[in-house]
């Protein structure tokens, strides 16, 4: 199939592209870095996803990923707006077969930077808007929502000892997720899964599901 994925240069969505790459698809990557990925199946257009005017011509998008996020830097320009745009240019049309947003836990918690969870929420919303939309088409759009993964974006606090032992105290599984294993969900969710839809799938090692009971003893 025909992939689109934003945000490819690291990450998620690097490993996103890299599988599909070994499932041969046909990968298509938009990110404002230079191109990591070395693979003749692999297209790579240099672009900030908010610069509407500079969007790569792109047709043929079977399967869009929608990975290119940020974190306190205009999270709502970059991880809401760009995201819609992006959907509204590639995604709606007769030939898509799949839309995968990469939310994030924060969007169902509330639990992190004011703009950042207010930018995903607005995902998980829009996701239920597509999924109607192109459900004509006998396509489905589906949110994945990842709590902790081991990315660059998240260096600060996985080389940060006294941070990390907390953030294990509210993860269950006392691990984050590798970028790896996000990917084989997206995969899943885009190419395996034809009839799941409109959904916003919580990926987050047990942490929204924790708790702490207080009672007498």
């Amino acid at each position: 199939m025909n992939v689109l994925i934003t945000g490819t240069s690291q990450g998620i969505g690097k490993a996103i592209a890299e599988l599909f790459l070994k499932n041969g698809h046909e990968v298509t990557g938009i990110d404002r870095m230079q191109q990591s990925i070395g693979h003749p199946a692999y297209t790579h257009y240099v672009c900030d996803v908010r610069d509407r005017e500079h969007l790569p011509q792109i047709s043929g998008v079977q399967i869009l990923i929608n990975n290119a996020g940020t974190q306190n830097e205009d999270d709502i320009g970059i991880n809401l707006k760009a995201l819609i745009h992006i959907t509204e240019t590639y995604g709606i049309q007769p030939q898509i077969k799949s839309v995968l947003n990469i939310g994030s836990a924060s969007g169902h918690t509330g639990a992190e930077f004011p703009e950042y969870c207010a930018s995903k929420g607005g995902v998980l919303a829009y996701t239920k808007n597509v999924a109607m939309r192109i459900a004509p088409y006998g396509a489905t759009c589906n949110s994945l929502d990842p709590g902790g993964v081991l990315t660059p974006l998240n260096q600060c606090v996985m080389d940060d000892p006294e941070l990390w032992a907390q953030i294990m105290e509210e993860t269950p599984l006392k691990r984050w997720a590798t970028t790896e294993e996000i990917a084989e969900w997206a995969y899943f969710l885009t190419v395996t899964n034809t009839f799941c839809t409109g959904q916003n799938i919580l990926v987050d090692g047990g942490e929204a599901i924790n708790y702490h009971f207080v009672w007498k003893d």
